[in-house]
């Protein structure tokens, strides 16, 4: 008997109609033969709604009790997807993620899984019983529910289905797979038929929606196979799976667009070594994770260091950089919320050459100003006004002819 891990996101479960269609994959699968676990997000667009809601009432809300708040809209699915598949003439149970042993760090609103005793699980599938588990979140060693940051469903699915070694793990959602940008915002996107787990994790890490990141990382590092595919159709997906020497000659694979970025400047810092260090390390310490980094030509010994943060996390992100001034010096923080970060992603980057000649060149065509650039081996990215953001997002599509199949 083979088992199947299937993942629901909030747009597969957001009303009756669309549990009970879930369901019935769920108890499809049972009745081909698997043993079946299912894993569910919140309903729809509750947890922009809890989170909205817990900002009328702080500005900067405890983090701790926004995990104990979002982690209700979970919980609310599972219990609804449960009593969808007894309706469907199945058995089921539903769970929690601190029921079923996701034990986490103590980093609350974007924890990291430590470890999973799927002995509970086991001893369902064992008695016939499809399992239906809360996503995205788990408890700490002190049994602090914690959550593990947006699209954490996808990390329960994929860590289960590598303790529990599935043969696949299915990610249903609202699009037909990984496509080469978003398909509401491209409208000649087109769907990516296998992409492997280093590119998908930039995409991923970048903006892109489909994924999290997190769950990319867990996949390449157990060999789990996914397939993410809509929850409105049949149709094949798009799997992610490791690389393949073909796959290098596809120069770019994808283009990704965030706009929930958020940019901080803290002026006038000394110019000397170990500045960095302290100021890296403070927004460390206190859990703000720093993605693009810049900082300016020393002048009369002071300098200024921007780097942007996720938008959600700015009002934090301000107290970290006004903490610094006391200890550091320098003329004070600025911040600018109107910016957006766009990006190419691709193996093929590795071995071809001209490929940021080409993105800059199709952002100049449309009179995009380039503020911050950033590379690695297979991925290159800019922040740009967010005002730009679409116009951009498409020039740069079609500078790669990414609407075209490959050769």
């Amino acid at each position: 008997m083979g088992l199947t891990v299937q993942k629901f996101g909030g747009s597969s479960v957001a009303d009756a109609e669309r549990i009970m269609r879930a369901a019935g994959r769920a108890v499809k699968a049972k009745r081909a033969g698997n043993n079946v676990i299912v894993i569910v997000s919140a309903r729809g667009d509750l947890t922009d709604e809890l989170i909205d809601l817990a900002k009328q009432v702080s500005e900067d809300p405890p983090r701790r009790e926004m995990d104990m708040l979002l982690s209700t809209g979970e919980q609310q699915s599972v219990a609804l997807m449960a009593m969808a598949v007894h309706t469907l003439g199945e058995d089921a149970i539903s769970f929690a993620g601190a029921q079923i042993g996701i034990v986490t760090d103590s980093f609350h609103t974007k924890a990291k899984i430590r470890n999973i005793d799927p002995t509970r699980i086991i001893e369902a599938l064992d008695q016939g019983k499809i399992v239906i588990v809360a996503g995205f979140q788990g408890v700490d060693e002190n049994f602090n529910i914690t959550t593990l940051g947006r699209g954490g469903s996808d990390t329960t699915a994929v860590a289960l289905a590598s303790v529990l070694k599935a043969d696949v793990c299915e990610i249903y959602t609202d699009v037909d797979g990984v496509y080469t940008a978003d398909p509401r915002r491209v409208s000649d996107a087109r769907k990516i038929a296998r992409i492997s787990y280093d590119e998908m994790l930039e995409l991923a890490a970048l903006g892109a929606q489909v994924m999290q990141a997190r769950s990319i990382e867990f996949a390449k590092r157990y060999g789990v196979t996914i397939h993410v595919r809509s929850s409105f159709n049949d149709n094949e997906g798009t799997y992610i799976v490791r690389e393949a020497p073909e796959m290098e000659d596809i120069v770019v694979s994808g283009v990704a667009l965030s706009k929930n970025e958020a940019k901080v400047t803290i002026r006038a810092v000394p110019d000397k070594p170990g500045v960095a260090a302290t100021i890296m390390g403070r927004f460390a310490a206190s859990g703000v994770n720093v993605d693009m980094i810049v900082q300016n030509t020393s002048a009369d010994g002071i300098t200024d260091m921007s780097f942007t943060v996720d938008r959600s996390e700015l009002p934090h992100a301000r107290k970290v950089a006004q903490s610094l001034l006391a200890d550091l010096g320098g003329t004070g923080v600025e911040s600018a919320e109107d910016i957006a970060k766009l990006s190419i992603v691709g193996i093929g980057m590795r071995s071809h050459t001209g490929v940021a000649e080409k993105m800059f060149a199709a952002l100049a065509a449309v009179d995009v100003n380039i503020n911050m650039i950033s590379t690695s081996e297979i991925k290159l990215s800019v922040i740009i006004d967010a005002k730009y953001a679409d116009e951009a997002l498409a020039a740069v599509h079609a500078a790669f002819e990414l609407n075209k199949p490959p050769a």
